[in-house]
């Protein structure tokens, strides 16, 4: 939080004489640029810091109850407090005090007596360190801004790309656009349950709809054929992972390569029958684990022109029996686990209200 223009800098002042502490913030109130705010009881006066963000704190070491040194620990070991200056008010003869109050956090001293002009310039010069530090914090914070601001830019261009390779694989497949948002959600949601971390998550909902844009390069008489392929279709049809993982592999962004790996991975099979390598087991990527169970189980419960919709028991049944051989066993159980949100999705994006695709955002 930074200062606002027209707020005079804060100055906490604390000691537990009456004298001194009058004194002291009478000096600070002259500067004219800067309040005090006066404390005689050190406890009350961490308080108040530990709850405001105080520019300079001034404080005695002699004090009752909690000294001066144990003060500065305090307000040192509180979050974001590293750049508070803190002028600590020791007795000249104190060397010492003085070598441990530098060790705890001091950032310079006042000697008793106090001496009204040096009050002032080494006060004045805490305040414009102070105000240097808040300056130097605003500028990060706009440059931060800034940031966050570009890769957002960024972020909704990958999104577009992506949806317009997604909707350009779908446009030559029978496969809804719900289709596409129900199993991107379906991997986030099996990824989630697996303890996977939020950034991935994410990518992994951006990146699963990529899985099938191999299709643009299967001629229309295998991809739309309504009947059974030949051996010879199939083997043509099997190579759609390798060309979406060849349209994909060299991007720049990270989201398409992950793309490139679910285009390459979600046919493989856990124990090595699948293609387009037969790669078996934890050697399959998870991405690829986790989109062939959300694909799959999509595939099997939707209607197809050239199939009726599967009863959502048979599919459970077919994962079940699945794992360990077609698909990874942990996500099948991720998915499962998590009845109640595959049904949400199920529900919010179903074929006949589905509109036109495009990538949604990790909820």
């Amino acid at each position: 939080m930074n200062r606002p223009p027209d707020r005079p800098l804060q100055v906490a002042v604390v000691d537990d004489t009456p004298l001194n502490l009058t004194l002291m913030s009478k000096l600070v109130d002259r500067l004219g640029t800067a309040r005090a705010t006066a404390f005689d009881q050190p406890a009350a006066a961490l308080a108040w810091c530990l709850h405001n963000e105080p520019d300079l704190v001034i404080v005695d070491y002699m004090m009752p109850g909690m000294d001066g040194l144990a003060f500065i620990r305090a307000m040192r070991a509180s979050r974001n407090r590293d750049d508070l200056p803190i002028l600590m008010v020791t007795a000249s003869h104190e060397r010492t005090v003085r070598y441990e109050a530098l060790d705890c956090g001091a950032s310079d001293f006042l000697t008793k007596p106090i001496d009204g002009r040096e009050f002032e310039v080494r006060v004045r010069n805490m305040l414009k360190l102070r105000e240097a530090h808040l300056a130097s914090r605003l500028r990060a914070e706009v440059l931060a801004d800034e940031v966050r601001k570009a890769t957002a830019e960024i972020v909704d261009r990958e999104r577009e790309t992506i949806t317009r390779l997604s909707r350009a694989a779908e446009f030559r497949d029978p496969e809804t656009g719900a289709h596409i948002q129900r199993m991107s959600h379906y991997s986030a949601l099996i990824a989630r349950q697996l303890g996977q971390p939020r950034d991935f998550i994410d990518a992994l909902m951006m990146a699963a709809p990529m899985h099938d844009v191999g299709k643009l390069g299967i001629p229309d008489t295998i991809l739309l054929k309504p009947g059974r392929l030949t051996a010879d279709e199939f083997a043509v049809m099997k190579q759609h992972p390798q060309i979406g993982y060849d349209i994909l592999k060299d991007s720049s962004s990270a989201i398409l390569r992950l793309g490139a790996s679910i285009a390459l991975t979600h046919h493989e099979k856990f124990d090595g029958s699948g293609y387009p390598r037969g790669v078996a087991g934890h050697d399959i990527p998870l991405e690829g684990r986790i989109v062939a169970v959300a694909d799959v189980f999509d595939a099997l419960t939707s209607e197809r022109p050239y199939k009726p919709a599967w009863p959502l028991s048979r599919a459970i049944a077919l994962l079940r029996e699945g794992r360990g051989s077609h698909f990874d066993g942990d996500c099948v159980d991720a998915l499962l686990h998590a009845w109640d949100a595959v049904l949400e999705i199920r529900s919010r994006f179903n074929d006949d209200s589905a509109p036109a695709f495009a990538v949604a955002a990790c909820g």
